[in-house]
């Protein structure tokens, strides 16, 4: 038994990837209506993204059940007890995160989400889910809210936001990442300069895709 698979939280869940599979459809729709290079310049601005996720704000851009299931299990397996996410959104990935940190004992998992709709639901969920406790919400642009305050050493770093940034905000989070700690990039495809950098050996990091929609990171020293 664990908190993952027990109530209240897997119910919860349940309900939240069934509502995630529902809201998506309006985003697929809202994509497929816009010309493409107008879809690539958006997912490259770093100066527009802030009005494309807001356009956003109705929709979970929830994580995959599988990979919400990966990050519980990665974080079990380093015995997590500081994890930074970049991109709460309803809070799907921060709810497995906390999961694991619940049954690790516990610890401090430090998420960053701009839009003050999802802020207000992400924290409904942790509450029902029992795991508020774990988790410290800061509302805001991430490139301030998580500029300060980290924790000396992250174990796991979850980027799940505004795909062009994932570059600067590994470069916040950078030098706290403990040799052996987990970076795991949702859709990293859409950041060929995030790519870039953890594929390249000279950088420190050992990077593999997994599955088709993660990049999957190892911080070595």
């Amino acid at each position: 038994m664990n908190t993952l698979s027990t109530a209240p939280l897997a119910p919860l869940l349940q309900r939240l990837f069934a509502q995630a599979e529902h809201t998506s459809s309006a985003s697929i729709q809202l994509f497929s209506q816009m010309p493409e290079d107008e879809r690539a310049r958006l997912r490259s601005s770093k100066t527009d993204y802030l009005n494309f996720y807001a356009m956003l704000k109705d929709d979970a851009l929830a994580v995959s059940r599988e990979t919400g299931t990966l990050l519980y299990m990665l974080a079990r397996s380093c015995r997590a007890r500081a994890i930074v996410e970049f991109g709460t959104s309803f809070g799907i990935s921060t709810l497995h995160l906390a999961a694991a940190l619940r049954d690790n004992g516990g610890g401090r998992l430090i998420t960053s989400e701009f839009e003050p709709s999802k802020v207000a639901r992400a924290r409904e969920n942790l509450a029902a889910g029992g795991l508020a406790d774990l988790v410290e919400l800061r509302e805001g642009d991430a490139l301030q809210t998580l500029a300060t305050g980290l924790p000396e050493q992250v174990d796991l770093l979850l980027l799940d936001g505004a795909k062009a940034l994932y570059p600067d905000i590994l470069a916040l989070v950078e030098g706290r990442l403990r040799p052996g700690a987990w970076v795991l990039a949702d859709n990293a495809d859409w950041s060929p300069e995030y790519l870039e950098r953890v594929r390249s050996p000279r950088h420190g990091y050992l990077s593999v895709p997994f599955a088709s929609e993660v990049e999957l990171s190892m911080r070595l020293g």
